[in-house]
């Protein structure tokens, strides 16, 4: 079942989602499987051998007036340290300053002075696609995207701001590099961020990048959320 919540993409709408999912996981509706959020939907997924198409409709009908942000736990705020200034890192830095007709150190300067938004996790596990781009900085994607993009990555495409999970295949313009794992399929909370988070990148040198991800690695390392 696909339940629409808008046609735009925006905070609002978003909220709307975000809210109207936790609804449905705190009211434990009957036959309700798995839970899919995107941008201006949700995707239910469940179980008609325990409950009717019709009275799940009519329940999530109930409960979608009351998608809104007074339902919302308190957001969280997670740092992310991230790596710019090593060619090997942001290896799109450069031609996307170029392209914006910015400096190196003004587009890192706009990007990780934003605060961005997590719309959803998607496209692989733990992935965030994140809103918050200042318009200065927003430029549309690789025309061609790349096979192999490394986990880490920080990219900008468009509107959104994403960094990469995994390694895959993407289109953003990749300005630098997390040390952190933003999907960890071992651990007790796979994944580092949720939707709703609010997010803000702190530029880090490449020595302390190889320190931080040092840590990771041993467990020692604790992100920075509040």
């Amino acid at each position: 079942m696909c339940v629409e919540l808008g046609e735009e993409i925006s905070v609002e709408v978003n909220t709307r989602v975000r809210a109207l999912e936790f609804l449905i996981q705190q009211k434990a509706l009957t036959g309700v499987t798995e839970i899919v959020p995107t941008y201006s939907s949700l995707l239910v997924y469940y179980d008609p051998r325990v409950v009717a198409y019709d009275a799940l409709c009519a329940a999530i009908t109930e409960l979608a007036p009351q998608a809104t942000t007074a339902v919302l736990p308190p957001s969280r705020m997670v740092e992310l340290p991230c790596c710019y200034d090593d060619p090997e890192l942001g290896f799109d830095l450069e031609p996307a300053a170029r392209r914006l007709g910015l400096s190196r150190d003004e587009l890192v300067t706009l990007h990780a002075g934003a605060e961005y938004l997590v719309y959803f996790l998607g496209f692989t596990p733990g992935l965030p696609y994140m809103t918050g781009v200042p318009e200065r900085i927003m430029i549309p994607r690789l025309d061609t995207p790349r096979v192999k993009t490394p986990p880490g990555s920080v990219g900008i495409g468009g509107i959104q701001c994403c960094v990469y999970s995994v390694e895959s295949p993407g289109g953003f313009w990749i300005l630098g590099r997390t040390p952190l794992a933003l999907y960890d399929p071992g651990a007790s909370e796979p994944t580092l961020l949720r939707p709703g988070d609010r997010v803000r990148f702190r530029r880090i040198a490449r020595a302390e990048f190889e320190a931080i991800e040092a840590a990771a690695a041993a467990g020692t390392y604790r992100p920075v959320i509040s």
